[in-house]
């Protein structure tokens, strides 16, 4: 059954924040509920280990907080393999997710739906029990393999299937999880029979793997399409012909017991009113001009992004 909610939904339950994130954080103690059996007092939002991610963990929080609903925001937290349980058991309530790799996470035999609206659908069905998604924003942050103009030029490289030739006497590098996702290493053996001579495992688009691209230790890089970094260092984002990288807009994904009307609205507005321009700024913001992602989050959610 499909477990999406754009519309009003029933009050909200009482939950405990429970479990650690990550092995690192401690049990949150239960902190009421209202005459009505409302939820918790604060709503817990966690974020992956990117500072996208974190911007639009604390977009969500400001939102929300303009609606009178009070938040924690946990930063940070780690991949799918981390977060997505601590959504299952409590420890979070909502987090910002993008749509295609969210799915191929929970169903990676889904490899026939492509563009945003089917993938959202397709998400819609996999979701695990006691979680929904909301609206779908039309901005979008792809994962995208980066070479320098130095790279592309040499070996000629324009597409992911430029890479088959050439690949054996390249390095790859990007997060650990490049080694089991469909946008990494199964995905480009599987789509484009390209084999890397070697992975390093760096960070997720961050500076370990913008270093390695400009000193030659890496050839490839997993960076993602949103990142100002690519067009400040002339790096070429290589084309994706065999749509290894799927439709990838962000969507909130939110416990179902914590979804009451005014989370849905004003979630809601969020996704409406975010667009892949305005990621690219704050990307920019934080990851260049070093700027507090709280404060650019803020400022989004006040109409001053530039």
């Amino acid at each position: 059954m499909k477990r999406t909610l754009t519309t009003a939904t029933a009050g909200l339950a009482a939950l405990a924040l429970v479990g650690t994130l990550a092995a690192c954080s401690s049990p949150d103690a239960l902190s009421g509920e209202d005459p009505a059996g409302g939820s918790s007092e604060t709503l817990t939002i966690g974020s992956a280990n990117f500072s996208e991610n974190v911007i639009l963990a604390h977009i969500y929080a400001a939102a929300l907080n303009d609606a009178g609903i009070e938040t924690t925001v946990k930063p940070n937290i780690g991949s799918r393999e981390v977060f997505v349980p601590a959504l299952e058991d409590g420890s979070i309530d909502l987090i910002p997710e993008y749509s295609g790799a969210l799915m191929a996470f929970l169903d990676p035999s889904i490899d026939d739906v492509f563009a945003s609206e089917e993938v959202y659908e397709s998400l819609g069905e996999v979701l695990p029990e006691g979680l929904t998604m909301l609206e779908m924003s039309p901005a979008e942050d792809k994962d995208t393999l980066v070479v320098t103009a130095e790279t592309a030029q040499k070996f000629k490289l324009k597409s992911i299937a430029d890479l088959e030739p050439v690949a054996g006497e390249l390095v790859l590098g990007g997060p650990p999880e490049t080694k089991d996702r469909r946008a990494g290493i199964p995905g480009l053996k599987t789509l484009y029979n390209v084999v890397f001579k070697e992975f390093k495992s760096v960070d997720l688009g961050g500076p370990l793997t913008v270093g390695g691209l400009k000193n030659g230790d890496l050839d490839v890089g997993l960076m993602f399409t949103t990142q100002p970094a690519i067009a400040e260092n002339d790096f070429v984002s290589l084309e994706d012909p065999n749509n290894m990288s799927l439709a990838e807009n962000i969507v909130p994904i939110v416990r179902e017991d914590q979804a009451s009307d005014t989370v849905v609205q004003a979630l809601n507005a969020v996704s409406a009113k975010l667009t892949t321009e305005d990621l690219i700024q704050m990307n920019r913001e934080v990851e260049i001009e070093k700027k507090d992602p709280e404060k650019v989050a803020r400022a989004f959610v006040d109409g001053d992004v530039k």
